[in-house]
């Protein structure tokens, strides 16, 4: 009678209304949501459960690069949905192996690895970089050195490796033989990478550390010294690459190779999927049994995802994202100008934008996000001193002019309460 009474109830709460009170109630508290729950989207609208109409110009935090359900990408996902869903790793698949053939004709690499996310991504990466350091070296070069403010991830690993540590507290003690350095500091780095390092890791582009690019001499030093002290470089490029900056992955920008590339976030455009990228010789380190996932290569997740890297990798819609860069840039550089007392400074790269907070206005990221989606436009933060913007790849000078002129209208709103 007890299993029967619990049947019924979940059966009932499948069909009670939800709202953002639900999220207090039954979710552990690891977010702080909107009021707001979205319910349906398209492009670059979103709708409430209000009927409210909000631009979006966070794509699920540069995930849904392609728009919110992208017609193509949404074929896909039903084609592959009607054929086969999931074999595990006992066996491969189709998609997965002409993703993967893909990626490796479009980038450096020469092999795949397929997961879940960008914070898998990077565990198998650094893992991979150990595992090929011991093999290769020995034991003793096993440090790992990545950059002050750097994100990659959520696992215990990936979070002691990025470089924040309000998000490390009360997770202690952390794994070992990880250093953090200046991000864009060559001289630290020099001094950082020695002959007991087995990786260097770097956003080209660092995304939830404040929008803050890479300089090119930064990125070459950095692949100078791994050369030297026989140390592999890795480029984490779950936020900056698949189009974000204009190139297909940032490093083409940069014109300095990895050995290492991970990717996810706007790979599947929603369907979660995350790669990690590398050369044969690296590869290698990684035998049969010595990493592996139950979802990754899923098919379904694979033919969302050759459909998306097929759609970015055109030399014209890498042009359009340039070109809309460069009029978002422009227009915010605008909102600066005309708020001086608000901004310091507009920078990122390509569609991967952050207006930096002026010395009155730090910590107050948060507040002017508020205000924007009390007018309808959705927007992040980076910090606490930066309001970041990741519009869809797809989005037009129109959407851009009215996220503007919507941005406005939430300072005029901040500015005045002050």
């Amino acid at each position: 009678m007890h299993s029967i009474q619990r049947f019924d109830d979940a059966a009932v709460a499948a069909q009670e209304a939800v709202g953002r009170q639900t999220f207090d109630q039954v979710m552990v508290p690891t977010y702080a949501p909107s009021a707001m729950v979205p319910v349906r989207a398209s492009g670059l609208d979103l709708w409430d459960q209000a009927g409210r109409q909000y631009l979006d110009f966070t794509a699920g935090i540069g995930v849904t690069s392609l728009g919110h359900a992208n017609p193509a990408v949404v074929a896909a996902l039903r084609a592959q949905a009607d054929t086969l869903w999931h074999v595990g790793n006992g066996f491969t698949n189709e998609p997965v192996l002409r993703l993967a053939k893909a990626l490796t004709a479009a980038t450096f690499a020469e092999r795949a690895f397929f997961c879940n996310s960008g914070a898998e991504a990077n565990e198998a990466a650094f893992k991979l970089a150990r595992k090929y350091a011991h093999g290769k070296f020995g034991p003793h070069k096993s440090r790992i050195v990545s950059c002050v403010n750097s994100f990659h991830g959520r696992t215990l690993f990936t979070v002691s490796v990025g470089g924040q540590p309000k998000y490390t507290e009360g997770f202690e003690p952390l794994p070992p033989d990880l250093h953090h350095i200046p991000f864009n500091d060559i001289d630290a780095a020099r001094a950082a990478i020695t002959d007991d390092v087995c990786a260097v890791v770097v956003e080209p582009v660092q995304g939830e550390g404040g929008v803050l690019p890479a300089s090119v001499e930064y990125l070459r030093a950095l692949r100078e010294f791994c050369d030297a002290k026989g140390a592999l470089l890795i480029f984490d490029e779950v936020q900056c690459g698949m189009g974000r900056t204009g190139k297909l992955f940032a490093y083409m920008g940069y014109g300095v190779t990895p050995d290492i590339l991970t990717s996810a976030k706007a790979l599947g455009n929603g369907y979660p999927i995350g790669a990690m990228l590398t050369t044969e010789a690296v590869a290698a380190a990684f035998t049969v049994g010595a990493h592996g996932t139950t979802y990754g290569g899923n098919p379904l997740a694979a033919a969302v995802a050759l459909k998306v890297l097929d759609t970015i990798n055109a030399p014209a819609f890498l042009a359009r994202v340039g070109a809309a860069a460069s009029y978002l840039k422009d227009k915010l550089d605008g909102v600066a100008q005309e708020y001086p007392q608000v901004f310091a400074t507009v920078r990122g790269s390509g569609l991967m934008l952050g207006m930096v907070l002026s010395e009155g206005w730090r910590g107050k990221a948060k507040e002017i996000t508020k205000a924007a989606e009390a007018e309808g436009l959705m927007l992040l933060i980076a910090g606490p001193d930066v309001v970041r913007l990741l519009p869809a790849l797809v989005v037009t000078d129109v959407q851009i002019d009215e996220a503007v002129a919507r941005l406005r209208r939430a300072l005029d709103t901040v500015v005045a309460a002050q």
